[in-house]
Order: C-alpha cells, then sequence, then structure tokens
C-alpha cells in the first residue's frame, strides 16, 4: 500500500490520478477514467471531481494508495 500525502482537506480523483503519475495530465482523467476500473473505499468510482479525504483506499491496477495529511 502507498500513502499519498495531500495538504488540504481533500484531493479530487483527478488530481489523484496525476499527482500518483498514473496520468500525465489533467485533461486524460476523463478517457483514463472510461478505460480503466477505479475502487474507492471498495466502490466503482468513475467522476474525476470525487473528492478524496484522508483515510479513504483507492484501488487502480491492482496498486492500493491511503490518502493521508501531511
Amino acid at each position: 500500500m502507498r500513502k499519498v500525502k495531500i495538504q488540504g482537506d481533500y484531493i479530487t480523483l483527478g488530481q489523484f490520478l496525476k499527482f500518483t503519475g498514473i496520468i500525465s495530465s489533467g485533461a486524460m482523467a476523463k478517457t483514463y477514467l472510461m478505460d480503466h476500473t477505479i475502487y474507492v473505499n471498495d466502490e466503482i468510482e468513475n467522476r474525476r471531481g470525487r473528492k478524496l479525504y484522508e483515510n479513504y483506499l483507492i484501488k487502480v491496477n491492482n496498486e492500493l494508495f491511503e490518502i493521508g495529511k501531511q
């Protein structure tokens, strides 16, 4: 499991994908979400604007991430 540290109260799913290097630009988020299955707290999620808060678990490409605060 990889920890992703954020500064504010939340990060959006699109920002998360770019921040972790899964996509190279924010413009790719919509297409990536249409082509891949992403789980947020064990529920399928496809909204790039979904807010991710501390302790949320995100599963992308069989890799697990946990949101934490800096």
